[in-house]
């Protein structure tokens, strides 16, 4: 270096003093190599920030009790940024998460706090933390791990959808594309023809404004997922609609880019370079692609991908990458054209994702977004620059909206959901950083443009996020002002259940309680099986329906409808069956069981427990998301809801009933409207020829004047009329002190019957005072809760009950919306089959 910078100041003809022919040409030779290396570092020193290394420094460092400076080594400087970047994010998260913000929001802050626009500022600070020699290390981990994020979200996208769309999403895609692309440019063709910019700003507005008009999956994939949407009909069609966007936004990218980088006004070479990268994404298509569905084919059913698939898979991402390298477009091209290659889903997709994606999305993706914080420089923006980069983002996302609105009017999506949605779309993230950053190395933005840009996306994302939260609420589309329940359905009406299957081991339990409801041709059952699949290496949920005559493959899935099927044979005429397939997050499946609820217009929902109890009747498995999903359906469903908690004796055939066995049921009613609901249900049941049903009402002693316990006693009354001619309906009056002695009853009941019913919530009573201190399960209520514990051995299994919510209060509880009696058609026989049971002297003292 010191005989470069030597030669830099000496002229030519220092080299040719010499006589001698021979040193002559020597020297001639030399001073033309000195003379080329001085060029190129003119050229290398011009607007560049050379970095001296030290070639004695070591990656690893030597640690402080050798009095040496862990920051010196690149390892340990590159671990300590990515410790700070990482803390702090969660920090501000922390922070913004009750101000209803976006990760990506505190990710992208986390940057530019150690940015030179905050701590940064000050020369030590980025000195020690952030100094220039590190920054190429760090930028190349933050875009390595990139590569594999990206890769893993086109491996969870629906390639089929993005290639094949819908009418509606073309439309509103198009629409979104070319008018978002071609208004602003039109509004920054004007500003620079009549307004004072700088100069760079007014070479970079063009490509700011055709920024704007990139509406990608990435981004709104995280954000509907962050939000839970994703199972929403609207979050469906703003996936959908910005798949179909993203062939036209990478098509757009790899032409921008071309252009860009041709430094000549040889036509030729981005000519070129488009056709490169068009065989190259043709060959991922038609070489990869094959080879990869060679190893899918290979897997067998049931067992795990072999590792050498997963390595192989890898190694194909980083060969795409070079070669898009190689093809002059950038090399996060390749990894994420592989990711659309790949199959989605299990097997092979979902063992990749699993592989890549906790590393990938939990570090890497935040280590780029915090990478495009520390670039961020607000101390070289120009005031002028502001609000002129600000009219035109702003132009941009109202056109976007009014883009989205116009075409979504004309397929009677209602207004407000078309305005939440062009907000969806305006959502920016990922695909626009890694964009800028192009930009940027492209010379197109300057620290100033960068900038201004950077904190667009944050102040966007910041204000967008908030108000989608706030203007759409997907619970609201299932709210209900007609009765939904089992109580008030007429008699001759066809009862609606919406059963939804976990796994195979319910499908028996399930059966034997649609069994026991009764359908005849007078009182027909229709049954809507939905089968609950979680999503595993994918984005895109599914809902998929199954038609009577469709080929059933041999999956879970498949196995579970094929039994339903041979129940709607079994009671062909009297029951009608209708199979579907939900493919989602448990997060936010509660939206697809609710949807189809609200759309058959079912009366109750039956949902499975979340534990599993093995043969000697200890716990075999506990599933808590599935749990979450069971309390988002009980806050949520436009009808009644069950929690079927299955213990032994329901699961052990598939039909108890075709065996002409009889099934002994229990309903205990203490009082309130989820009790009214279990005895409803019993009562149904009640009316088949192979079921008893016995009806235990607890009353609490000294309280035989109460409202409460009036209105309840009128109600059974209504109840023991409508059934005064069926032997197999009876009521069990029990008057007990307290919640302990109302524990000891239940228990010595338990291993008298097969099925149990249950009201979720009690009317207020001193009798359920105290058993609920220790609840496992609140979706359950106390006595579900009581009845599902460990610690109460039996083997019944129980069906605990929510009656509809309306406004959050129960149908009973409301105005009635008819003046129709709660019991239809009863019979005028005298009243049979029940008796009082009164207290024992124990009790009495």
């Amino acid at each position: 270096m010191c005989m470069v910078a030597v030669a830099f100041f000496l002229p030519p003809s220092f080299f040719l003093s010499c006589s001698c022919s021979s040193c002559k040409q020597s020297s001639i030779k030399m001073s033309m190599e000195i003379n080329h290396l001085i060029g190129e570092i003119q050229q290398a020193v011009d607007n560049v920030t050379l970095v001296c290394q030290d070639p004695h420094s070591s990656i690893a460092s030597g640690g402080v009790w050798r009095h040496r400076s862990p920051l010196r080594s690149a390892t340990s400087l590159l671990l300590m940024q990515l410790s700070v970047i990482g803390v702090v994010s969660q920090l501000i998260n922390l922070c913004l998460k009750p101000m209803g913000q976006s990760t990506i929001v505190s990710q992208i802050f986390g940057g530019i706090i150690f940015g030179p626009s905050v701590l940064g500022h000050k020369k030590e600070v980025s000195r020690i933390l952030f100094p220039v020699k590190g920054a190429n290390v760090f930028e190349t981990t933050a875009t390595f791990g990139l590569m594999f994020f990206l890769f893993s979200i086109g491996v969870k996208m629906n390639t089929g959808r993005m290639l094949s769309p819908d009418r509606r999403a073309v439309t509103i895609g198009i629409s979104v594309f070319f008018f978002t692309l071609a208004l602003p440019e039109c509004l920054v063709f004007v500003m620079m023809n009549y307004l004072t910019m700088d100069e760079t700003l007014k070479m970079a507005l063009p490509c700011i404004a055709g920024s704007q008009c990139i509406s990608s999956s990435l981004v709104v994939a995280c954000l509907l997922a962050e939000l839970k949407l994703m199972n929403t009909e609207l979050g469906r069609l703003a996936l959908s609609i910005t798949m179909f966007c993203d062939v036209l936004g990478i098509a757009l990218v790899a032409i921008g880019m071309a252009i860009l980088d041709n430094r000549t006004r040889n036509l030729l070479i981005p000519t070129f370079e488009l056709l490169s990268a068009l065989v190259f994404v043709l060959g991922i298509a038609y070489v990869l692609r094959p080879i990869i569905l060679w190893m899918l084919n290979r897997i067998e059913e049931g067992k795990s991908v072999k590792e050498s698939y997963i390595v192989t898979i890898f190694l194909f991402v980083l060969l795409c990458g070079f070669i898009s390298e190689l093809v002059s477009q950038h090399f996060l091209l390749g990894p994420l054209v592989l990711g659309y290659a790949v199959p989605e889903g299990p097997p092979l997709g979902a063992a990749l994702v699993m592989k890549v994606e906790i590393m990938a999305t939990g570090i890497f993706y935040p280590t780029y977004l915090a990478n495009s914080g520390l670039k961020t420089n607000i101390f070289r923006i120009h005031p002028r620059s502001v609000w002129i980069v600000g009219v035109v983002v702003i132009f941009s996302s109202l056109v976007k909206i009014g883009a989205v609105m116009l075409p979504a009017s004309y397929f009677d999506v209602p207004l407000r959901q078309a305005f939440v949605l062009g907000l969806i779309l305006n959502s920016k993230g990922i695909t626009e950083l890694v964009m800028f950053n192009l930009f940027k190395q492209s010379k197109v933005l300057t620290d100033q443009e960068f900038a201004l840009v950077v904190i667009s996306v944050v102040l966007i994302t910041a204000v967008v996020t908030p108000l989608i939260r706030y203007l759409y609420d997907p619970s609201k589309q299932y709210a209900v002002t007609r009765r939904s329940t089992i109580q008030h359905l007429k008699r001759e009406s066809e009862l609606r259940i919406l059963a939804c299957i976990h796994n195979q081991e319910n499908v028996p339990t399930f059966i034997n309680v649609l069994e026991v409801s009764n359908a005849t041709e007078q009182n027909p059952v229709a049954v809507i099986a939905l089968v609950l699949t979680e999503l595993v290496g994918r984005t895109n949920p599914v809902l998929v329906s199954h038609r009577p005559h469709d080929t059933l493959d041999n999956s879970s899935s498949g196995h579970i409808v094929k039994a339903m099927r041979q129940y709607e044979q079994y009671n062909e005429g009297y029951a009608t069956l209708q199979a579907y397939t939900s493919i989602s997050s448990y997060v936010t499946m509660h939206d697809d069981i609710c949807r189809l609820a609200f759309e058959k217009r079912v009366n109750l929902v039956i949902m499975p427990f979340h534990k599993q109890w093995a043969i000697d009747g200890s716990i075999g498995s506990v599933n808590r998301p599935l749990q979450s999903m069971n309390i988002n359906v009980l806050d949520k469903a436009p009808c009644s809801v069950g929690i079927l908690i299955d213990r032994g004796v329901l699961g052990g055939s598939v039909s108890m009933l075709a065996s002409r066995y009889i099934c002994h049921v229990a309903v205990i009613f203490i009082g309130g409207a989820d009790d009214t609901e279990a005895l409803a249900y019993g009562a149904r049941m009640a009316r088949h020829p192979s079921v008893d049903l016995t009806v235990a009402r607890f009353l609490l002693f000294g309280e035989e004047n109460s409202k409460d316990r009036k209105r309840d006693s009128d109600l059974l009354e209504e109840y023991r009329v409508a059934n005064g001619d069926n032997e197999r309906f009876v009521v069990v009056e029990e008057v007990v002190r307290d919640g302990a002695r109302l524990s000891a009853v239940i228990r010595s009941m338990v291993d008298c019957f097969d099925l149990m019913l249950v009201g979720r919530h009690h009317q207020d009573s001193p009798l359920l005072s105290g058993l609920g201190e220790w609840s496992e399960c609140p979706e359950l209520g106390i006595i579900g809760d009581m009845l599902a514990s460990p610690d109460f051995h039996c083997s019944v299994s129980v069906l605990v009950l929510q009656q509809q919510r309306i406004g959050g209060k129960p149908v009973s509880r409301n105005q009635p919306i008819d003046r129709e009696p709660l019991i239809h058609d009863a019979p005028e026989e005298t009243v049979r089959g029940s008796w009082t049971i009164t207290v024992n002297e124990h009790d009495r003292k």
